[in-house]
């Protein structure tokens, strides 16, 4: 069984699976571009759990012991040791690539890699990695903490070994896997993102105004938050680059983004996460 995860990556997707690891009795291995951001992302984690135990959902004690079995490293070399390595970096494929190919030759050549892709081919992915038969998605959702979805993606090579432990990994952490076959979007996003972008269109059109929009599928639709507010909270440029490889990698026109979309990234409304996106959080 997994001991030891490593988590490169520790920004809003892998702060929350470093957080949820480290609960879960796994020893956590963490680091982001510099040590500043690694320091951040151990900060955020705290913080998070001070919440949950002012909350009295976690007592100090727990709060403590999931505390010391964060890790955070000074450069990639601390990970050589790791059973399981985590990918959750910008949703690049080069920079994925690049990232798996150093880490390829710096991580002991007995452990399994995963990424936190959306919506990239994990076959790529794993052929950069050097162990592709050692590879695997696995596709969090956000907030990490609160969701409980993991899709496990199987790569060309991936072996029935290395995708039974990720599967058994996901269950430990307390979510529950789905077996998805390496395509692009997979079948969250692949159904997700098409509706999202139909939002973005019906706005553009002016058929009805954002708040109506939401509203309509929420009390339609039964939907706990509208296609608009999601991709904000997601993040629209996420949300871009996602439907960017599926209009790419599909060659269908039915999934080209919506240009009001591109707008929004183009004049850096990202959403919640850069304080304006459809909505205004800045008040």
């Amino acid at each position: 069984m997994i001991n030891k995860i490593g988590m490169v990556g520790v920004g809003t997707m892998g702060h929350g699976i470093a957080q949820v690891a480290a609960e879960k009795g796994f020893d956590v291995f963490l680091r982001d571009l510099d040590d500043a951001r690694t320091k951040a992302a151990v900060a955020r984690i705290e913080k998070n759990w001070d919440r949950l135990v002012e909350k009295a959902k976690m007592t100090a004690e727990q709060k403590a012991q999931a505390a010391s079995r964060l890790k955070p490293c000074k450069g990639y070399q601390d990970l050589s040791g790791v059973e399981l390595l985590i990918e959750a970096i910008t949703e690049n494929a080069d920079q994925k690539k690049s990232l798996f190919r150093e880490l390829g030759s710096l991580v002991n050549p007995s452990a399994l890699f995963a990424s936190n892709t959306s919506s990239i081919s994990i076959t790529q992915l794993a052929a950069a990695s050097g162990r592709p038969e050692k590879f695997c998605g696995m596709h969090f959702f956000n907030p990490v903490p609160l969701m409980a979805l993991v899709e496990v993606i199987r790569g060309l090579q991936t072996s029935d070994e290395a995708y039974h432990t990720v599967f058994e990994v996901a269950k430990a952490l307390g979510k529950t896997p789905a077996a998805v076959k390496d395509s692009p979007g997979f079948a969250v996003n692949r159904l997700l993102l098409p509706f999202i972008n139909e939002a973005f269109f019906t706005l553009q059109e002016g058929i009805a105004d954002a708040e109506t929009i939401d509203q309509v599928m929420k009390l339609g639709c039964n939907h706990p938050m509208g296609p608009l507010a999601l991709a904000d909270f997601v993040g629209l440029d996420v949300t871009l680059a996602a439907l960017e490889v599926l209009h790419r990698d599909l060659g269908d026109d039915k999934y080209r983004p919506c240009p009001l979309l591109r707008k929004y990234v183009e004049s850096g409304r990202y959403g919640k996460k850069t304080g304006r996106g459809v909505y205004n959080y800045t008040g």
